[in-house]
């Protein structure tokens, strides 16, 4: 099981993640493509919220696809194109996740593969052997 942690010299999370993860040598790794706010039928979820969500389900989904469970998730890169938005990512990404939380990183791009995409979400996650 990986050990999160922050050190006190350095400053709180801005919101639910961690800095580090400690991570055994004898682990299945499993990292995690892109995914956006497309559900399984190929339609795009409408709207900030609704694509966090859509995209943190397949994140999970391959997770336990890998035959994961979602505490094995170790690092989250998260893209997202408005920076009006981040709240509401942030606000799905906590109920989502509950009290698991992961490393991350949070970039504010350009744009994404697809005009109707505003977020893009890619993991990794480590399970014990």
């Amino acid at each position: 099981m990986p050990e999160f942690f922050n050190p006190p010299t350095v400053a709180a999370p801005s919101s639910s993640y961690s800095h580090g993860a400690i991570v055994s040598a004898n682990a299945r790794r499993l990292i995690i493509s892109g995914q956006v706010g497309v559900r399984p039928d190929g339609t795009v979820a409408k709207g900030m919220k609704a694509q966090t969500e859509q995209a943190i389900d397949n994140v999970f989904n391959v997770v336990a696809g890998a035959g994961m469970k979602v505490s094995d998730i170790v690092k989250i890169v998260t893209y997202v194109t408005n920076p009006a938005n981040i709240a509401d990512m942030r606000e799905v990404r906590s109920a989502k996740f509950g009290s698991h939380a992961p490393t991350s990183t949070l970039l504010i791009i350009a744009g994404l593969a697809n005009p109707e995409f505003l977020i893009e979400i890619e993991a990794e996650a480590i399970q014990d052997v």
